[in-house]
This record gives structure tokens, C-alpha cells and sequence, in this order.
């Protein structure tokens, strides 16, 4: 089964740039840690700077955060990504485009469906039933290469593919965009193949920020 998957492509910043993008209103600069004969090690925070951070996320001083970012490389399911692009604020998002590409589709196939849950705002329960959708999947690709064979423009021949297509991204954005991201998707009560990728995110994340991701993600 095609899975979705999270590759860090970029990312800027620190935790000590939300530091000092904080520290500026009163025009000073902190520097890391320092070690004895080793001097400033990156990625050892004072620990002022550190109660710092935690002061600024607990209090929702969140123009700090925004000094610091990272880029993914996506790949999911369509309906995935139709989730996850209605949050904008402090995020750029640039996907595949089947108006101009016409290799051919991959598709989510899980083996397992989950039943409804009887809480309706709860998408799902732990119940699953076994259902194989390969012979629709195969019946979409083949309509699909034959509207293309005949000549049908792709951003026409793309209508017959469903949401179960994968489909790929590149995401940026700031730490603090991310972590409402995280804040959100992450939750037990989230969509289990969304919250599959926005956990990448979130270990992603936590590994570049870590002081300032433990503050956002509490």
C-alpha cells in the first residue's frame, strides 16, 4: 500500500532566534550557553532564555515564533492534503498540478476501514472491516489513460481520479503556524491519515525547536 511520507527539506532559525526576536524590544542579544573551555555550544540555551520561551508561548506572545521556520516535502492522499490546506495563516503551500502532469496516478489503499463512530463528531471508530477498492482504483487509472490517449486535456482526463490519489506538496512556514498546525491535527480525535503526517511534522519540529516546540505544544 502507497503510504504517505514527511522529508524536512529546509529549515532557518533556532530556538535562540526566537530569543532574541523577543530580546529586541529592549535592544539586547542573547548568545548560547557556553560550556567551560569549550565556549557557546548551539543548541544550549541559558536558562533564562528558556523561561523565556515558556513565558512567551504560555501568554500567546506569538510574533517571536515567527522568526524561526521550516520546509516539508509532503506526499499524501488527496483528501489528506484538502484537510491540511485550509490552514493558511503563516504557511506557503505549492502542490503537483494534474493540469500539467499526466504520469500515472498512484493511489491510498488501506486494508482495513474503520467503521462510523456513533458520536458523529468523531469520524471514525477502532472498528475496522476488511473492503478491497483496487478494482475501482484500476478502473479509475484506465479511464483515465484512455481520456488522455484520445487526446482529452489532463485538466479535464484528472476529474475521473479520486480522493484517494496521492498527491504531493511542498509546505513552509513559521514555527508558529506548525504548531497550530500540530495543536490541531495531532489530537486523538483527528483523522487518523491526517494525523499520521502532521506527527512527522510534530517530531520534525521538535528536533529543530526543541525548547520552543515543548512551550507551543503544551
Amino acid at each position: 500500500m502507497v503510504k504517505g511520507s514527511v522529508s524536512l527539506i529546509d529549515h532557518m532559525g533556532s530556538d535562540l532566534s526566537v530569543v532574541n526576536a523577543a530580546r529586541v524590544s529592549f535592544a539586547k542579544t542573547s548568545q548560547w550557553e557556553s560550556i567551560p573551555e569549550a565556549g557557546p555550544t548551539e543548541g544550549l540555551l541559558k536558562y533564562e532564555d528558556e523561561r523565556l520561551i515558556s513565558y512567551l508561548a504560555k501568554h500567546d506572545h506569538w510574533s517571536p515564533f515567527g522568526h524561526a521556520s521550516a520546509q516539508f516535502h509532503i506526499k499524501a492522499p488527496v483528501f489528506v492534503a484538502r484537510q491540511l490546506v485550509k490552514h493558511q495563516v503563516g504557511l506557503v503551500w505549492n502542490e503537483v498540478s494534474r493540469r500539467y502532469v499526466d504520469y500515472e496516478p498512484e493511489f491510498y489503499e488501506p486494508t482495513e476501514w474503520r467503521l462510523a463512530a456513533e458520536n458523529k463528531k468523531q469520524g471514525s471508530s477502532d472498528e475496522t472491516v476488511e473492503y478491497d477498492i483496487s478494482p475501482l482504483h484500476e478502473n479509475c487509472k484506465e479511464v483515465y489513460q484512455y481520456m488522455l490517449k484520445d487526446g482529452i486535456a489532463p485538466e479535464m482526463a484528472r476529474m475521473v481520479l479520486p480522493q484517494s490519489m496521492m498527491t504531493e506538496w511542498y509546505w513552509s512556514g513559521t514555527l508558529m503556524a506548525f504548531a497550530r498546525v500540530c495543536n490541531l491535527r495531532c489530537k486523538p480525535d483527528a483523522q487518523l491519515e491526517t494525523r499520521e503526517i502532521c506527527d512527522d511534522i510534530d517530531l520534525a519540529m521538535s528536533e529543530l525547536f526543541p525548547h520552543s516546540w515543548e512551550a507551543l505544544r503544551e
